[in-house]
């Protein structure tokens, strides 16, 4: 503002801003700048920052957008100044490395190598992401313990970064019971913090799939209660101890999910365990039994191989319209071994055009809602 009043105005600058300051001022009189490198734009909009000229940080972040990414670029601009990233001008070209990375590694297993190399901002960048390929959120954990491990040897400091840094980038609702017992007696993390995140979890977990869907839609601060891209489809469950060991397993799987095994996908969910035994269902777009059409098949399988038999009477039922109930629509006994797997191949005797169709029964508000009933009858 001292120009208003003075001929003459001194700025004292960092020898090393001079040349990008001067690029700046050029820039707020002719709306252009000299500057065309990646290295050269970072040091204007560094200086931009510096004196609050946010017409000359947007244009930097334009330009810089409108570069080849590479992972050393997202890198470099996830990595700038807190005052920087926070920026309005800075969100477009932040959101743009985010999503370069997460193109690149967004399979973080695939890639683990490399994944592990990355520096803090890249994990919080893939981590923040609802498009990870991972099988389960458990696998996010323990990737997470890995990372942390790798560039945080001493404990306390490792401590201090997963709970201020990391933890709350992984959707522990999303995770299964079995995994949240484990996570509730780590040592790598702060008991009172986790806890509590555990709590919330498990009360998630025996919220209805409807009030599920309510949380999410309403959590505007995280991304805790969306799942990600899993390969292992996430379960409710439910299990007992007597008359019988037995347990209940609720599987909901969206109409688009379900398109996209036509014509002859497979989705598989989340472990399960019963009896110290591993077991799971997947859904199947798969030929009848006379091979005469598509149809939807579920089935039941044993994860371990290799473990003791067991005899198994299982049940299968869905929700349909319109009174919206479970019904049963396939029971059985079958005595499993590890690595087998038992079901029917048409569980609603229909074609699959006739299935996955609009006016289908078995949608309510586009979603599946499949029950599988477990009973492990003693030798």
């Amino acid at each position: 503002m001292r120009e208003s009043e003075q001929r003459y105005v001194t700025l004292q600058t960092n020898t090393y801003e001079e040349a990008a300051l001067m690029d700046m001022l050029q820039f707020i009189y002719t709306g252009r700048l000299q500057a065309s490198s990646a290295s050269a734009l970072l040091d204007v909009l560094m200086v931009s920052d510096k004196y609050e000229v946010a017409s000359c940080m947007r244009h930097c972040s334009r330009l810089l957008r409108n570069l080849p990414m590479t992972s050393e670029s997202a890198l470099l601009y996830l990595d700038l100044p807190s005052s920087v990233l926070l920026a309005e001008a800075m969100q477009p070209l932040t959101d743009a490395a985010m999503s370069f990375l997460v193109s690149q590694y967004k399979d973080i297993l695939r890639y683990q190598e490399e994944v592990l190399n990355l520096p803090l901002s890249g994990i919080e960048a893939l981590l923040s992401s609802d498009d990870l390929q991972v099988p389960s959120e458990d696998n996010v954990f323990e990737f997470v313990l890995k990372w942390a491990k790798s560039h945080y040897p001493k404990a306390d400091e490792r401590k201090e970064i997963l709970s201020t840094r990391l933890i709350h980038l992984v959707r522990f609702p999303m995770m299964s019971a079995r995994k949240l017992k484990k996570v509730l007696a780590s040592p790598e993390l702060d008991h009172t913090i986790v806890s509590s995140i555990v709590l919330e979890a498990l009360f998630y977990k025996a919220e209805s799939s409807h009030k599920q869907r309510q949380l999410a839609m309403e959590e505007t601060r995280s991304r805790k209660y969306t799942e990600r891209s899993y390969k292992y489809r996430p379960v409710k469950f439910l299990e007992f101890e007597s008359p019988h060991r037995q347990c209940i397993v609720y599987l909901d799987l969206k109409r688009e999910e379900c398109a996209a095994l036509f014509p002859q996908g497979r989705v598989y969910s989340q472990a399960f365990h019963l009896g110290g035994q591993g077991f799971f269902l997947s859904a199947h777009c798969n030929m009848d039994q006379h091979s005469a059409f598509h149809c939807f098949g579920l089935f039941l399988g044993m994860q371990e191989k290799g473990s003791v038999s067991s005899s198994v009477d299982y049940e299968f039922g869905c929700r349909h319209k319109p009174n919206k109930d479970f019904t049963v629509k396939y029971k059985g006994t079958y005595r499993f071994t590890g690595g087998k797997a038992v079901g029917f191949r048409n569980l609603f005797s229909l074609p699959w055009s006739c299935f996955i169709a609009e006016d289908s029964p078995y949608f309510i508000n586009n979603m599946l809602h499949l029950r599988a009933e477990l009973i492990i009858r003693p030798e």
